[in-house]
């Protein structure tokens, strides 16, 4: 601006604020012309202020080549572009490596590509997101990965975060396929609090948890890599999980999730922030480009765009992909007729809920939506049994899934190992009651467990342990239970890919049997309605997992008396 120049920390404050004016350094004001406001907007979104310099990460080589012109870009930045262009769009030239022979296990098809795929991104440097669908084997391909990077660079040290309900699995499968690895374990009262001796191992094993409260001292330490698994955890920029492992150093990222988007396409980006920083611009920026466009407006061009620009560093085989690679498994329901006792006591309630509802404004419902909540989590629990309902009242224990439920247990116990889940753990503990009376022998898992692998163990190996009670809450993450063929769901979850998830527990790599999965369902009741539900609104509950409050937010008057 005639000869007056401006510096970049007052032109990033008029980009953001969408305003044309900026302020020079001699104090005047200068006006930017639309045309570069919009392109100042992508060269600020794409990148980080270092200085008076703007820093593009590699990993966003895309942007880069859109934004700016072939002219401005030095000769060694172009090759650079280049290589990655032709590199990482086309997946077909990925090469294939030696499945590292301290693998104790034979991998999959897809899973060798998925350790191919690990292979190829290391080699630029990149960072990814194993997205396999639960059951899938993601922990293997990532042992084997580790495995082979050992071969590759001679001894490394890598950092493996899992939800604290994992850890003992992390171990297990640690020794099963890849017991080679020296592996240190930092959980629990008594663990150790100095790196000093990190050099020794070549998996540090921690929990999300421990992490946060031992980061002080982990984050001194430079590891090779760190994986995340249920990196859902960190899908929230503001939490303290996220801030957490964000203090981390090492040379590469990888994180691992069966559902990298839970709510909505926000959820991405901070998996994809720790994994491949810079991917994704600065969070505004992608909120702008992408999030709101795409779950506010619906815009498929932008997801297209989304899904292209991800494409490279996130790699995701649902179970229908590789089906014919995995053993089969049998979904079937059975309708549990109720007898006049238990038919009663539901109508009476569902009147109850159905008059609030009638009597209710719309906009006051949205409002008191916990209290629509509670009336309809106990029509399901009359479902299940009104002997969970309040002890004051004795509204009668009549309950035609546990008649059900319990023939079903006694005829196939002594040939079958059986899962049971329920989301009520007063459901699991009336089950519990009814198996002691006929002496039948259980293991018995919900949220409040501590021994949880010593539970696990006597289902999976003491042969006289027939039955598991599980609550789908504590259950629904990474337990291994292979030794099961039948897996009942005492009650329907409004998204079926929770449900899913506890069938998946039987049904994990290492299965030599068919699983049979077996949902118990009260006709003409609300748990009709929430498989129709199910059924018809996949969108609301497919592949965007939403959490049972925000369902209801987003069910109308008209849906909810439809459900009742």
């Amino acid at each position: 601006f005639n000869k007056q120049t401006v510096s970049l920390k007052h032109l990033h404050k008029s980009i953001r604020n969408k305003n044309k004016f900026v302020q020079l350094d001699d104090g005047t004001m200068g006006i930017l012309p639309d045309e570069w406001l919009q392109k100042f907007e992508g060269y600020f979104g794409a990148a980080e202020i270092v200085g008076e310099t703007l820093h593009t990460p590699n990993i966003n080589y895309a942007t880069v080549e859109e934004l700016y012109e072939d002219e401005v870009l030095d000769i060694e930045t172009r090759q650079r572009l280049a290589l990655y262009r032709s590199k990482l769009s086309a997946f077909e030239n990925i090469e294939d490596i030696q499945v590292p022979a301290e693998l104790n296990a034979t991998l999959r098809g897809y899973q060798k590509e998925g350790l191919n795929w690990l292979n190829f991104l290391d080699g630029f440097n990149f960072g990814g997101c194993l997205a396999d669908d639960m059951g899938l084997g993601k922990t293997v391909q990532v042992l084997a990965f580790i495995l082979s990077q050992k071969e590759k660079m001679g001894h490394n040290t890598n950092l493996v975060v899992v939800p604290a309900s994992l850890v003992f699995n992390w171990q297990q499968e640690i020794k099963k396929f890849a017991p080679t690895l020296k592996v240190l374990t930092i959980y629990g009262a008594d663990r150790a609090k100095i790196v000093a001796d990190f050099d020794k191992y070549e998996v540090i094993l921690t929990s999300y948890g421990t992490l946060l409260s031992d980061v002080r001292f982990l984050k001194d330490y430079r590891f090779n890599y760190i994986f995340l698994d249920e990196s859902q955890t960190i899908k929230n920029p503001d939490s303290q999980r996220y801030k957490a492992v964000r203090l981390l150093q090492s040379r590469n990222k990888v994180v691992m999730t069966g559902t990298p988007i839970e709510n909505n396409t926000f959820d991405l980006y901070g998996q994809l922030s720790f994994a491949c920083p810079g991917l994704l611009g600065s969070r505004e920026h992608f909120r702008q480009i992408y999030s709101v466009p795409i779950d506010q407006f619906k815009d498929a061009k932008r997801a297209a765009e989304l899904q292209k620009r991800i494409n490279p560093f996130l790699l995701r085989r649902t179970k229908e992909q590789v089906a014919d690679e995995l053993p089969d498994k049998t979904e079937m329901v059975i309708y549990c007729e109720m007898d006049t006792q238990q038919r009663e006591i539901y109508e009476s309630c569902r009147t109850e809920i159905r008059d609030y509802l009638m009597g209710t404004a719309e906009d006051e419902l949205k409002r008191s939506s916990m209290h629509v909540l509670q009336g309809i989590t106990k029509l399901r629990q009359i479902c299940n049994s009104p002997a969970i309902l309040s002890k004051e009242k004795y509204f009668g224990d009549a309950s035609a899934k546990m008649d059900v439920l319990l023939e079903q247990i006694e005829t196939k116990s002594p040939h079958h190992k059986i899962l049971v889940f329920s989301q009520f753990v007063s459901m699991l503990e009336l089950v519990k009651a009814e198996l002691e009376q006929r002496q039948i022998k259980f293991a018995y898992l919900t949220g409040q467990t501590k021994n949880r692998e010593s539970v696990v163990d006597s289902f999976q190996n003491n042969p006289e342990v027939r039955v598991f009670l599980i609550s789908l809450k504590a259950g629904g993450v990474g337990l291994n239970l292979t030794k099961a063929d039948y897996v009942y769901l005492i009650d329907p979850w409004w998204n079926p890919a929770v449900e899913n998830q506890a069938i998946d527990r039987a049904y994990r790599i290492g299965q030599h049997q068919n699983v049979m999965a077996v949902r118990l369902i009260c006709p003409d009741t609300i748990e009709e309605k929430i498989m129709l539900m199910q059924e018809t609104k996949k969108d609301l509950a497919s592949d965007l997992i939403k959490t049972e409050e925000s369902i209801f937010k987003s069910l109308t008057k008209k849906d909810l008396l439809e459900l009742i």
